[in-house]
């Protein structure tokens, strides 16, 4: 019984001291990280009261330039005039004097149609006029005649009428044929089909020995008129106001510019819809260029940028230094003494690669480009020469 009463005292005595240890290691840990907190606090602090090393960061200054007001949309090249050549008679192609592709004149002979039955009625319409002009003379020879005798009441006045009459209706008679002649002329003019604009022929539909009719469904050919040229885009209703206003002050340029070239064609706005086109809010414009070097073709789509007016004296800064937080748009701005400021701004618009400030900075101010995502208001920044340094 002793010895049992033994074996617990130990028992208990080590249990003790296993406790004690236990709470003894719980204060150590609890001292540990409340000296962690204690020292990330420091350096918070620290770093936010600009302690520390500086952050290398490119920076660039905020200038003052003449800046476009533009307003770009994606558009469509149309040709300036597009023509379906059909016949105006019936008549078999004997002649093709183009080819596919072709740049052809205004007036130059397309196709040529077998011009022998028109030429047939053309010389039967000449020798029926020729026969009542012969008549014609004749008739007004008799009419003179009888003219003298009745000055002379050798005949009667109704005999003399009847002879008036007859050259009244030779005269008729001859003005008849006369446009006879000239239908039968146009008839034969029309088996020469020529095109009616300058442009570019499309592929021949209509091959050499078919035979066509006058005005059929399909067209023998189609020619588009590239030069000059149109490009069609359509802008949000709310630029319709300041497109209208500065297009009565005068003449707005437009550029084109194609997806895989760096060189733009140059234009001017010609034509605004008299609609907005209620189910896209939008309203179609139409500028003209003259496209001699043929750079535009019909049916591309162009990258169109109108030039409303030039800003003079804008602040601008380059856009990639215009960041966007929970409150809007920022910029760290550099101080004289190399550290960061973060300041709101208010972007009026962006150019290319360059932003149009409409307040919150100054010209002569230096803002950071590169490297403000290791930035906090007041850290020291030091500059460094290329956007290598974030």
């Amino acid at each position: 019984m002793k010895l049992q009463v033994r074996i617990l005292a130990v028992r208990c005595a080590d249990a003790r001291l296993r406790a004690a240890a236990l709470a003894g290691a719980v204060v150590f840990a609890l001292a540990l990280a409340l000296a962690g907190c204690s020292g990330k606090s420091s350096n918070a602090a620290e770093k936010k009261a600009g302690g520390g090393p500086a952050v290398p960061v490119v920076i660039a200054p905020v200038v003052t330039k003449t800046m476009p007001l533009r307003i770009q949309a994606i558009g469509n090249v149309e040709p300036y005039a597009t023509v379906a050549i059909k016949a105006r008679i019936d008549g078999q192609i004997v002649k093709v004097l183009f080819t596919d592709g072709q740049e052809v004149a205004k007036g130059q002979p397309l196709f040529q149609l077998d011009p022998r039955s028109f030429e047939a009625s053309l010389q039967q319409s000449e020798a029926a006029l020729a026969r009542d002009r012969a008549q014609l003379a004749h008739a007004r020879a008799q009419e003179q005649r009888y003219q003298d005798l009745l000055q002379k009441n050798f005949i009667s006045k109704d005999a003399y009428a009847q002879f008036r009459t007859n050259v009244d209706t030779a005269e008729a008679t001859v003005r008849g044929d006369a446009a006879a002649v000239e239908n039968a002329r146009l008839q034969l003019e029309y088996a020469t089909i020529r095109s009616p604009i300058a442009g570019r022929t499309g592929k021949i539909m209509i091959q050499l020995g078919n035979l066509v009719k006058a005005n059929d469904t399909n067209p023998l050919v189609v020619i588009n008129q590239v030069s000059p040229v149109y490009v069609s885009f359509a802008v949000p209703e709310q630029d319709l106001t300041e497109i209208r206003r500065y297009m009565a002050a005068g003449k707005l340029p437009v550029q084109a510019r194609l997806s895989d070239s760096s060189a733009a064609a140059e234009g001017e706005l010609a034509f605004i819809d008299n609609a907005v086109d209620m189910t896209t809010g939008t309203v179609k414009l139409r500028a003209i260029f003259q496209n001699k070097d043929r750079a535009l073709w019909p049916g591309q789509f162009v990258t169109t940028v109108v030039t409303l007016h030039e800003q003079p004296g804008a602040i601008v800064v380059p856009s990639q230094a215009v960041q966007t937080g929970p409150k809007g748009q920022y910029v760290y701005v550099v101080k004289p003494d190399f550290s960061a400021e973060m300041r709101d701004v208010v972007v009026d618009r962006t150019e290319g690669t360059e932003s149009v400030i409409a307040k919150g900075l100054a010209a002569g101010e230096r803002v950071v480009t590169v490297g403000q995502l290791r930035l906090v208001p007041g850290i020291k920044v030091k500059p460094q020469a290329g956007p290598d340094a974030s």
